[in-house]
């Protein structure tokens, strides 16, 4: 194989296909939604600064989920308010009348204080929060950092879940009665890692950003709960995405969910946080990737920028685990084909795709050397952005991120004999 698209090399680590502003901190993705004939995604945002702090709610939207307008900031901390101190992670959801709604955790001093809120669209497009906790805090001595809503429909009932932890270090995810978007009732313990079998199948101190959705056809679905597993304790350590698969037991006085299994979402090293949307024919998900250890403090300063959401992607099932693919749209990024002529392919370009069926090695070569970044067997999809590499294979997907160093290039190799092709990716013709 040969350079095939380009003769300057063009290498820089920011993901210009991604969704993220051009300045400032992201991580987790907020509020996904498709209403006025777009996509909506809402993002944990700093915008002043590449730090995790004064948190807002940033807004991107899309005619096609492949070029992404910037909303600017949704929602923000109102001083001597409910949200004060942060307007932290949650969901877009709808109201009775089929208008878009905003679910969030406000948190008015302090995290241990955290609870619900709700902002609704005004006509001008702008976000309107309340002034009233729809779930307040809960005071209750065992259980804290309840935090990060996600509603849906069950039976036709609409129900909030949160994640949370107890004092001893056990996580819970919460379930509500969310039928009165501004007035939740709590109903009990959707899942909890009290149990040592379920601990065991996701530990964690705290699960985070929960997602619930049911996947797979009228025969053969079942439910999968995705949660990130925050590991409690002084250094705070996010300890990846967990898919829980199983059933809902709803014969009780609220649903409980009864896992059967676990399994990494995601076995990359540089992805924590997603959120999944149903969106009737398919469930999508968003994930944040944050900045690898091969990028200094000192370059992200000096950059303005950390952080980004992941492309797409749609979740399935097979044969009992949760698997990933990147969103079919994104083919709709591929711009110049490569031409392939052996078993070796050099990309001097900053976006790329490569589809093959074998054994696949991703690296960067310079001067020094050869850095592998990932490799796998199988039917293979890479895409690289900049610096974040969306690896799949075999419906198993790892993000991670890689920066190119001066005079380096991205390589992929793979056996002799093997199928595959690669493109150039950039945004679509207008």
């Amino acid at each position: 194989m040969n350079r095939p698209v380009a003769d300057a090399v063009a290498l820089h680590p920011f993901p210009r296909l991604h969704i993220r502003p051009e300045r400032g901190w992201v991580n987790d993705p907020n509020g996904i939604g498709h209403w006025d004939g777009r996509w909506h995604v809402f993002y944990q945002h700093n915008p002043d600064a590449p730090v995790h702090d004064a948190i807002c709610w940033g807004h991107a939207s899309s005619a096609d989920l492949l070029t992404w307008r910037d909303e600017g900031v949704a929602l923000q901390p109102r001083p001597g308010t409910i949200d004060a101190a942060g307007v932290w992670s949650g969901v877009a959801t709808t109201d009775d009348d089929g208008a878009p709604v905003l679910v969030y955790t406000a948190v008015p001093d302090d995290a241990a204080n955290a609870g619900v809120a709700v902002a609704r669209r005004r006509p001008g497009g702008e976000w309107a929060p309340g002034d009233r906790f729809a779930a307040p805090p809960l005071g209750m001595d065992r259980i804290r950092d309840v935090r990060d809503p996600f509603v849906l429909r069950i039976g036709g009932r609409r129900y909030g879940i949160l994640g949370s932890g107890r004092t001893d270090g056990s996580p819970l995810v919460l379930i509500y009665d969310a039928t009165d978007l501004d007035r939740w009732q709590l109903l009990g313990r959707l899942l909890d890692g009290a149990d040592p079998a379920v601990r065991a199948l996701a530990p964690a101190g705290i699960w985070e950003c929960p997602s619930l959705v049911r996947l797979g056809g009228d025969s053969d679905s079942s439910w999968a709960l995705i949660v990130s597993r925050w590991q409690s304790g002084g250094d705070h350590q996010l300890r990846g995405v967990t898919a829980l698969v199983g059933e809902l037991d709803v014969t009780g006085d609220h649903p409980r969910f009864v896992p059967r299994s676990g399994h990494p979402l995601d076995d990359g090293p540089d992805f924590y946080a997603p959120q999944a949307y149903d969106a009737g024919d398919r469930v999508l998900l968003w994930g944040w990737t944050w900045e690898g250890r091969g990028r200094s403090t000192a370059d992200v300063a000096a950059s303005g920028w950390a952080g980004a959401l992941t492309f797409p992607r749609e979740l399935a099932l097979r044969d009992g685990r949760v698997t990933s693919a990147p969103a079919r749209e994104l083919v709709g990024l591929r711009r110049a084909e490569c031409v392939v002529d052996g078993p070796v392919l050099r990309l001097a370009v900053p976006a790329w795709e490569v589809v093959a069926e074998g054994a696949v090695v991703v690296s960067l070569d310079g001067p020094d050397g050869s850095r592998e970044i990932w490799r796998a067997a199988g039917d293979v999809r890479v895409l690289v952005d900049g610096s974040v590499v969306e690896a799949f294979a075999g419906g198993a997907a790892s993000t991670l991120r890689a920066y190119p160093a001066p005079g380096e290039t991205w390589t992929v190799r793979v056996d002799d004999g093997v199928p595959v092709s690669a493109w150039e990716l950039g945004p679509p013709s207008p």
